[in-house]
């Protein structure tokens, strides 16, 4: 009988060392790895914007090869810029990402320049291949351009997001 009671404690003081910690950052490793910066996102400007907390300094974050809709554009929002925003907001608002540089490290405008994940999920992949933004290559930042083409081709043929509410 103590032998079992050992084991069943055993068991249990391993399963909660595996399943103990439950935050999102628990799939994160401990350090990221070089070119790779793990960060709070601490606001969502817009479709392709964030403002994230790195180091204790805010920084703004523009997603690297896309394009949503302006939110404000000759004092009206573009169509589908809110809806850009808001599915931006789904995906990263308050969350931990990991982000990713290509060649140049900022724009024009001191911004940061990344490609976005949320554990696997490539955030800019995601907004353009559901219509919520188009392919914006710029080089020489323009490693997944090819991809980014191809899941903007599948949305428009499909008329998703964008393609299918605005320009008609």
């Amino acid at each position: 009988m103590e032998q079992i009671f050992a084991f069943l404690l055993s068991l249990l003081a391993s399963l909660v060392g595996v399943f103990g910690n439950t935050g999102e950052v628990a799939n994160w490793p401990e350090s990221a790895s070089e070119g790779i910066e793990l960060v709070e996102v601490i606001e969502v400007i817009d479709g392709d914007t964030i403002r994230v907390l790195i180091d204790g300094e805010v920084e703004s974050v523009r997603y690297i090869g896309i394009d949503t809709p302006e939110p404000y554009r000759d004092g009206k929002p573009a169509c589908y810029s809110q809806e850009a925003s808001v599915r931006n907001q789904e995906l990263v608002e308050n969350r931990f990402v990991k982000l990713i540089a290509d060649v140049e490290d900022k724009d024009k405008y001191d911004r940061l320049l990344r490609y976005v994940y949320v554990d696997d999920l490539f955030i800019n992949e995601v907004l353009v291949s559901e219509g919520y933004a188009k392919t914006l290559p710029i080089k020489p930042n323009t490693k997944h351009a090819r991809e980014f083409k191809e899941l903007q081709d599948t949305a428009k043929e499909r008329g998703l997001g964008l393609w299918g509410e605005c320009d008609k």
